[in-house]
C-alpha cells in the first residue's frame, strides 16, 4: 500500500505540472454526465414517449411534459453557466458567476421557447427519412430505430446554442451523440429542412458547411476542408450544399468555395474540391473487374 500511496503522490503532482485537472472546488467546466442528460432530456421533450416508459396520456401530458422540461432547463442553466463562465476567462474578460448564471437562465428560456420550432424541423426530417428510404415503414420506425435523425436531433439542439456563442456545451453535445452514432457532425454546420442520413456510419459534416433544404446523404460521406492553417479558422472551410442533392456513400467534398449546385447527384467515392453547377452528375468510371476461381 506504501507504493500505491506514492503512486497517487505522482498523479496528483501531475496535474499541478501538466494540467488537465478541473478544480471542483474553484473554477468548474460543464460536466460530461450532465450534459448527457441534458441531451436525452432534449431528445425526450422533441419526441415524447419513444425513449422511455414516461406514461403520457392526454390528461398527464401538461404535468409529465411540464416537470421533464423544468429539470432540462435547471441542468442546462447550471452547465451553461458554467460554460459562459469558461469562455469569459478564455476571452481575459471579467466576468462574475452570478452575471453568467443570469445569461445562461436567460438563454435556456430562450431555448425552451424554441422548441415547438425545432420539433416541427424535426418532423420534417423525420417525413424525409420516410420518403426517402424504401425501407422505412412509418415514422415510428425513423424516430426510434434511425441513427441518423438522433445526430440531427441532437445537431439541431446544438446548432441553436452554437448561434448564440455558447462555448463547450454545442461541441459536448455533438460529440457525444457522435461517439454513439458514428456520425460525426459540427454544431456549426448550417442544416436545410427534410436532411436524410441513410445508414450514417462515418458521416463527417464540418462546421462550416452549409446545406440546403431536401439533401439526402449516405454513408462514408465526408463534407470537409482542405488543409489550412490554424490561423484560417475563422473563415468558411467546408463546402456548401444545393436543395435536393444527393451525395452517395464514400463520397468527399472538400473546400469552403466548393458549391454543389442544386438536383444534383454525386456518386460514390467521387472526390471533389471544386464546384459544380446545377444538375450536375459526377461518378467515378466502372473500370473492368476480374472474378478468378471457378463459377459454382
Amino acid at each position: 500500500m506504501e507504493s500505491l500511496s506514492r503512486a497517487i503522490e505522482a498523479l496528483i503532482e501531475s496535474y499541478g505540472s501538466t494540467g488537465g485537472i478541473n478544480h471542483r472546488s474553484g473554477q468548474n467546466l460543464p460536466s460530461k454526465e450532465a450534459v448527457h442528460a441534458i441531451v436525452a432530456d432534449l431528445e425526450t421533450l422533441a419526441f415524447p414517449g419513444y425513449r422511455q416508459e414516461d406514461g403520457i396520456d392526454d390528461v398527464n401530458a401538461p404535468f409529465v411534459i411540464g416537470e421533464l422540461a423544468l429539470r432540462c432547463a435547471r441542468a442546462l442553466v447550471n452547465e451553461a453557466a458554467k460554460s459562459l463562465e469558461f469562455g469569459y476567462r478564455s476571452a481575459g474578460r471579467s466576468g462574475c458567476p452570478a452575471a453568467c448564471h443570469l445569461e445562461a437562465m436567460e438563454l435556456t428560456q430562450d431555448l425552451m421557447e424554441a422548441l415547438p420550432g425545432i420539433r416541427r424541423t424535426l418532423m420534417l426530417d423525420v417525413e424525409a427519412a420516410v420518403d426517402g428510404d424504401p425501407a422505412a415503414t412509418s415514422a415510428e420506425e425513423v424516430i426510434l430505430a434511425y441513427p441518423g435523425l438522433e445526430a440531427l436531433t441532437v445537431h439541431r439542439f446544438a446548432h441553436w446554442l452554437w448561434e448564440r456563442r455558447l462555448p463547450l456545451l454545442p461541441r459536448m453535445m455533438s460529440e457525444y451523440v457522435h461517439a454513439k452514432t458514428g456520425i460525426d457532425i459540427h454544431p456549426g454546420a448550417s442544416i436545410g429542412e427534410r436532411f436524410f442520413i441513410d445508414h450514417g456510419t462515418g458521416v463527417v459534416i464540418g462546421e462550416t458547411t452549409v446545406i440546403g433544404r431536401d439533401v439526402k446523404i449516405y454513408q462514408g460521406v465526408t463534407l470537409g476542408a482542405l488543409s489550412v492553417r490554424k490561423g484560417e479558422s475563422g473563415r468558411k472551410r467546408h463546402p456548401t450544399i444545393g436543395d435536393g442533392v444527393t451525395v452517395y456513400s464514400g463520397a468527399t467534398i472538400l473546400g469552403g468555395d466548393t458549391t454543389i449546385g442544386a438536383g444534383s447527384v454525386i456518386g460514390g467515392n467521387v472526390w471533389l474540391t471544386s464546384s459544380l453547377p446545377p444538375g450536375s452528375r459526377a461518378y467515378m468510371p466502372q473500370g473492368d473487374f476480374v472474378v478468378e476461381g471457378r463459377p459454382e
